[in-house]
């Protein structure tokens, strides 16, 4: 059985991993009896942990907002994702956050152990961005914050969305995920009125507070919310597309192309079809030669054309 100061960090620890926790879970986890848990909790109230416990059947305990911000634990892992994290942060697309990203960064470099730190180096050192070819739209932080927990408590959400056009709606939305994808953010939810699967870009919501109510979890829109998002917003995306018919079978291709290249649909067992894009005629060459099998193309004639003088040059090459 853990000592007491030993257990206390124990159950901080197990509180800010998960949002909800009954006393019969925490007390299994700990080795104790659901007194000692209830004993350990008041610890926790009287060094500032907002603490909350509820009643009931479907009761327990979750670490609350408090009026200040309480020391967290953070394994390993978890400091090194946090570390490389906000070294990427102070470079990134989420507007305002770079210079608190690099004074977050410097605090938790200070106390990291050595071993740790250089792991954080070296991915530091032998990492090459590569810069964008076209400005990003920045992202709010506060409203990219208030998404996430969304979608990790299972909270509905209105908001005001911006589409393509300007024009302007009002939705309300059970969050599902949120995706990175070609530098922008999106969020993929079931759009409630609609009662379909949509994507909406982050720096074009505009939230109403308050959220709620919640919501039970629905199983990843059809190919994951990657895929989803890349379905959704491919045209508008790349300035050039096309649709490839490729002689292998689709679970295949999949492991070649990832969602952000294009989408994968099988038309049989030993065919599929890829909808692809790029911002160059030269990238989509790269991503067919990628795909390691034959394939046909008809559209657009730009790549046609292309691909075309391209294996008239390799034919000159050997």
């Amino acid at each position: 059985m853990l000592e007491t100061s030993a257990r206390l960090l124990r159950l901080l620890s197990l509180l800010q991993a998960k949002r909800d926790w009954s006393g019969a879970a925490l007390a299994e986890r700990l080795e104790v009896s659901e007194r000692t848990v209830r004993r350990d909790v008041e610890r926790l109230r009287d060094l500032g942990y907002p603490v909350h416990a509820t009643r009931g059947t479907d009761g327990g305990y979750r670490l609350g907002a408090g009026a200040a911000m309480p020391p967290l634990l953070l394994d390993d892992d978890e400091a090194v994702a946090v570390a490389v994290g906000l070294r990427t942060a102070a470079g990134g697309t989420v507007a305002g956050i770079e210079e608190t990203s690099v004074r977050a960064l410097a605090k938790i470099e200070q106390v990291l152990p050595a071993r740790l730190r250089h792991r954080v180096n070296a991915l530091q050192s032998y990492t090459v961005p590569v810069p964008p070819d076209r400005p990003a739209p920045t992202v709010d932080p506060a409203v990219l914050t208030l998404l996430a927990a969304a979608c990790r408590d299972a909270e509905r959400v209105r908001f005001d969305y911006r589409g393509h056009d300007g024009t302007a709606t009002t939705r309300s939305v059970e969050p599902h995920r949120l995706v990175s994808w070609g530098r922008r953010w999106y969020l993929v939810g079931w759009d409630v009125d609609r009662q379909d699967w949509r994507t909406f870009r982050v720096d074009r919501i505009a939230p109403r507070s308050p959220t709620g109510p919640r919501f039970a979890p629905r199983e990843d829109p059809p190919g994951g919310a990657a895929a989803h998002v890349a379905r959704g917003v491919s045209a508008a995306a790349w300035r050039h597309t096309a649709r490839v018919v490729v002689h292998a079978p689709a679970a295949t291709v999949a492991e070649r192309i990832n969602p952000a290249v294009g989408v994968v649909e099988a038309l049989d067992e030993q065919t599929c079809v890829l909808d692809t894009g790029a911002d160059t005629i030269a990238t989509l060459a790269v991503y067919l030669g990628l795909l390691d099998a034959d394939f046909e193309v008809t559209s657009p004639p730009e790549l046609v054309s292309y691909l075309r003088s391209l294996s008239d040059r390799y034919a000159r090459a050997t």
